[in-house]
């Protein structure tokens, strides 16, 4: 079957193209699992974290025992700490099957927990699982922030942080590693503590550290992923030309890369039900693809005009800086500016707040003109008033002269009256 260009889901190198990131890999391996780091791989929607987690699970299986989780749709897990840990017992049991773990490890695992201590009954359960396994072991969490404005997920992270700390005093044996993969920052959330809806920002997921690999698209990345392309299909594209343009209008974002080479490769190559990959893969082809991009409804787009709706101060900014001109410093500390870049919608450049993306600042310009469109009366008058100077497609251009002229001579002559009764 042969490769496509993949946008849902997990990319798998025997199905996709995709960029080679095993360097990333490595350094994820050698910089925080050898060194036993707990950390966050928190980035925007659609932003490779999953695909990122699966070609991880594939590296470390080598030499780790890898338990890969998902909070994707688990929500029941979080009714009480009892629920939780049972849920977590039976999918880590899955897991230990999937990677024929010792029958008498998995037996001991699939022990009944404790219904007064359950979360304290799974602590002694992860310890005797990685003191018997022959592996260290790391946990890995996919989609952790879906289920994390609770107090059960912090009673989670809480067990997490004292094991971790014990086995650093040498106390205690647990993970040797822990990745947590979602939007969020963990160590940063909004922790929902009580009915009444009181909040704090502090977890016990303290002891992680920064997430520093930088996971965006080089052009030499997106080159290494139109070379596998190009040595199939033989199209005689540029591949430095397109790679540079192709970064140009995204900056690297995932998820834009890998669609407008898939809008290349599926739509602007196929016209009148043939294929003609040679002139899809130029200048043009780019521009068509992001045309059409701009234009389609996607997961991600739709994501993006949640967030304006959810967050009024974080519009209002990206409106200031794309209609008014304005500059703001780039502070990470300020949560408007923090929420708009953990969204993938802003960047740093050059110590000031920026649009990350063309296609985003694209995107977010006909959204928020779309707006105002339908709020503005001109805009409304102009649209109707411009039906009138077009007939069968073509524009009457005598009728736009004769109405310039009208609307000229009304101008002009009120303002000859107005002068007239100011001066004498």
């Amino acid at each position: 079957m042969p490769k496509r260009f993949c946008i849902t889901g997990t990319c798998i190198p025997d199905k996709n193209y995709m960029v080679d990131i095993s360097d990333r890999i490595d350094m994820i391996i050698h910089d925080y699992i050898e060194r036993g780091q707990y950390f966050t791989i928190n980035r925007a929607r659609q932003y490779g974290k999953t695909t990122t987690l699966y070609m991880l699970e594939q590296s470390l299986k080598k030499q780790y025992l890898v338990i890969s989780l998902s909070f994707e749709a688990v929500d029941e897990y979080f009714a009480s700490l009892g629920t939780l840990a049972e849920g977590l017992v039976m999918d880590i049991a899955e897991c230990l099957k999937e990677q024929n773990v010792a029958e008498n490890i998995i037996s001991e695992w699939n022990e009944p927990l404790s219904e007064k201590f359950p979360m304290r009954s799974l602590g002694i359960k992860i310890t005797n699982l990685c003191k018997n396994c022959d592996k260290k072991v790391v946990l890995m969490i996919d989609e952790v922030d879906k289920s994390s404005d609770n107090q059960i997920f912090l009673s989670f992270l809480g067990l997490l942080r004292e094991k971790y700390l014990k086995c650093q005093h040498g106390k205690d044996v647990t993970f040797q590693s822990v990745i947590l993969a979602g939007v969020y920052d963990v160590k940063t959330l909004k922790i929902k503590l009580h009915p009444q809806d009181e909040t704090k920002y502090n977890s016990p997921w303290n002891i992680a550290v920064d997430f520093m690999i930088d996971m965006s698209f080089s052009i030499d990345d997106i080159k290494s992923m139109l070379l596998e392309y190009e040595n199939e299909h033989n199209t005689g594209m540029n591949i430095v030309e397109i790679s540079s343009m192709i970064f140009d209008y995204t900056s690297g974002y995932p998820y834009l890369v890998s669609r407008i080479c898939q809008l290349i490769d599926e739509r602007v190559a196929v016209s009148g039900g043939k294929r003609n990959e040679r002139d899809a893969w130029t200048k043009e082809g780019v521009l068509q693809a992001v045309k059409i991009l701009l234009k389609e409804p996607n997961t991600l787009f739709d994501d993006m005009t949640k967030k304006l709706l959810d967050y009024h101060k974080l519009k209002d900014m990206l409106q200031k800086i794309l209609f008014d001109g304005i500059d703001f410093p780039f502070k990470r500390e300020n949560p408007i500016i923090n929420l708009g870049v953990t969204f993938g919608f802003l960047k740093d450049k050059n110590g000031i707040v920026a649009v990350s993306n063309r296609i985003f600042e694209t995107q977010l310009y006909d959204t928020f003109l779309s707006e105002m469109a339908i709020d503005e009366k001109l805009y409304i008058d102009a649209a109707a008033d411009r039906n009138q100077f077009i007939s069968s497609d073509m524009l009457q251009m005598d009728f736009v002269m004769k109405k310039f002229f009208e609307y000229f001579e009304e101008i002009y002559t009120d303002n000859d009256h107005k002068f007239v009764e100011e001066n004498f």
